[in-house]
């Protein structure tokens, strides 16, 4: 059964990345006793072969992979050279059933291809491959090489050097230093037989049978049993993608701070979706690591509690609406205030032109009540059908859920999904003109984006304003195993541009109220440590409040083996001079495979 990556290897783009790499032109196919897999991988990212027909290329059996459309075998020379940047091993793409089995020594003709896994406008390194083969079977029953293995000692600490300014920042054409270079290792050892022992899972099994791990259980270690991903340049090396050779049905459904414990083995192998992945003909057995949901704090009498919750896409149509109100109840403790992303309309991803979303709000709202929670009200603007980006026809929106029987909303005539909201001074306090409101929503920054929804609101007869986000994705952006590095995020430009505005927005509010206790909260879709982070916060203006919890705590999501920061709440300084608040990254999705979304949610608690 294939898993999301392998599957959709089949539908590689082939990119031809040549120009990267010297090329050697042949008249006829190289024989066998000039040429083998290492000469095939080179000392670079692309085969100098590329593009060339080689003849008789002898070597074992490693791997076969019989499901899918991108089957085939993995062939390693088991007599290797002495250059440890070259690699032994390569893939034999057969298209259909390989004929061939692991332990048979073949000798394989065919064509060598670099193919760039979702294409070359992802920036994505190349596999090298030979397709279209004519394989001779030469013997049966030999044994396999020995893997590998690939552990904190091996693995460089330097992620990847910087890529060639001549090739636009390509490191396909530079010389592997795999003693230098964690990115440079792995490629080092494409095709081949690898093996970790007793690695600790770093993000659960996602719904593709896929999970991460670490073979550096020291490296950023959070207190949960993640790795932290806390600066641009440090991407935590010792992460790698685990997938498997066998049956879906038999992968280990594995939460973070789990264990592989024994031996994972199988060839190198690298894909779309996380880079460089073993793929495992023998899978370790897990082990629990005892990862249970955290449950915050309930607020006192005095203080109010917000928080931000990112449902992923919830419409009508979902299961998990009891399980976000029990987590609602009991994890997050019936905050009073909760700005809720990704709200879908009331049919989903329909794309009809519904925008209004009161069946999916009011759906979670009596599933908290029945889950023994208050009966929240709500407020929110309804977008334009198709404007805002996220799932096709789904409307996502922010929403604003809060207690009336702690905390009042301040209706004020006039928001609309296309007028813009501002700040008025009103017997000397600042005050919204519209309550809710949505801040410059004409503005090219949000383009197919969600606009902000800024909202007034009374605790104990103090005003707080808040202001629910959820800015540009990531996606465009390369990954981290890039040919180009450092990779280009260029989803940042949009982002910054929609940072800008909103730190205005609060500058507005504090120009006129200096001490107005202000609220930025959402998915900011950014790390703490990100420029975006800095942009909102400006000259003070805001502050990100996860930093005031230990290191270790701060991350809201987990992707490819990196916990990170995306979710954020910012607080004006009135609410930060007082030190009279507390912070807590609730941690009941991101490291569990069973999660209702991907994201977890933030709590303040604070006295206004």
């Amino acid at each position: 059964m294939p898993s999301r990556s392998s599957a959709r290897l089949a539908a590689l783009t082939v990119a031809a990345v040549c120009s990267a790499a010297s090329t050697v032109a042949l008249t006829s196919p190289a024989q066998a006793d000039s040429l083998r897999i290492h000469d095939i991988q080179g000392t670079t990212r692309v085969s100098p072969y590329a593009g060339q027909k080689v003849a008789d290329v002898p070597g074992i059996v490693t791997a076969t992979r019989t499901y899918g459309s991108s089957r085939g075998f993995w062939l390693q020379d088991p007599t290797p050279d002495d250059n440890p940047a070259t690699s032994e091993g390569v893939f034999v793409f057969t298209s259909s059933t390989p004929k061939v089995a692991v332990g048979d020594s073949v000798t394989v003709s065919g064509t060598v291809s670099e193919y760039v896994p979702g294409g070359a406008s992802t920036g994505n390194q190349s596999l090298t491959e030979i397709t279209k083969p004519t394989i001779t079977t030469v013997s049966t029953g030999n044994a396999v090489p020995a893997p590998v293995v690939i552990d904190a000692k091996s693995v460089p600490a330097e992620y990847s050097p910087a890529g060639d300014t001549a090739a636009s920042g390509s490191v396909n054409g530079l010389a592997l230093q795999p003693s230098k270079y964690a990115l440079d290792y792995y490629e080092s050892l494409e095709g081949m037989n690898v093996q970790v022992a007793d690695t600790r899972v770093v993000t659960a099994t996602d719904p593709y049978s896929e999970l991460w791990v670490t073979v550096k259980p020291h490296e950023n270690r959070t207190r949960r049993g993640g790795s932290l991903y806390a600066s641009y340049d440090d991407q935590n090396t010792g992460r790698l993608q685990i997938q498997s050779l066998g049956s879906t049905a038999d992968f280990p459904l594995a939460n973070v701070g789990d264990t592989l414990t024994g031996t994972t083995t199988g060839p190198m192998d690298y894909n779309q979706y996380g880079g460089y992945t073993l793929v495992a003909s023998r899978l370790g057995t897990l082990k629990s690591g005892g990862l249970e949901r955290e449950t915050t704090k309930k607020q006192s009498r005095s203080e109010l509690a917000v928080a931000t919750y990112n449902v992923e896409n919830l419409d009508p149509s979902d299961a998990t609406f009891d399980k976000h109100a029990a987590a609602i109840v009991n994890n997050l403790q019936s905050p009073d205030i909760v700005s809720l992303e990704e709200i879908q309309d009331n049919n989903g991803a329909t794309d009809d032109g519904t925008v209004d979303a009161s069946v999916t709000v009011n759906k979670l709202i009596d599933a908290i009540v029945a889950a023994g929670g208050p009966k929240y009200d709500w407020r929110s603007i309804n977008p334009v059908n198709d404007q805002d980006g996220g799932e096709p026809g789904g409307n996502i929106r922010q929403v604003f859920l809060f207690n009336p029987e702690r905390v009042s909303f301040v209706d004020r005539a006039g928001g609309d999904s296309t007028t813009a909201v501002g700040v008025t001074k009103v017997h000397g306090k600042a005050q919204l003109t519209a309550s809710p409101g949505r801040i410059a929503p004409s503005d090219a920054a949000w383009t197919s984006s969600r606009k902000p929804l800024a909202g007034e609101f009374v605790f104990h007869g103090k005003t707080v304003f808040v202001i629910a986000n959820h800015l540009n994705s990531k996606g465009g952006d390369q990954g981290l195993t890039a040919q180009y590095q450092p990779p280009t995020r260029s989803s940042e430009i949009q982002r910054h541009a929609q940072a800008t505005l909103v730190n205005a927005f609060v500058k507005n509010i504090l120009d006129v109220q200096k001490n107005a206790e202000v609220i930025a909260l959402g998915d900011m879709n950014d790390f703490d440590f990100s420029d975006t982070a800095k942009i909102l916060q400006g000259d003070g203006e805001l502050w990100s409040a996860i930093q005031s919890v230990p290191r270790s705590e701060r991350y809201t999501y987990d992707y490819q083996g990196n916990e990170q920061v995306l979710d954020q709440i910012l607080v004006s300084p009135a609410i930060r001079r007082g030190c009279d608040f507390e912070y807590d990254s609730v941690h009941i999705n991101s490291e569990f495979h069973d999660q209702i979304s991907d994201h977890d949610p933030q709590v303040l608690r604070f006295r206004p």
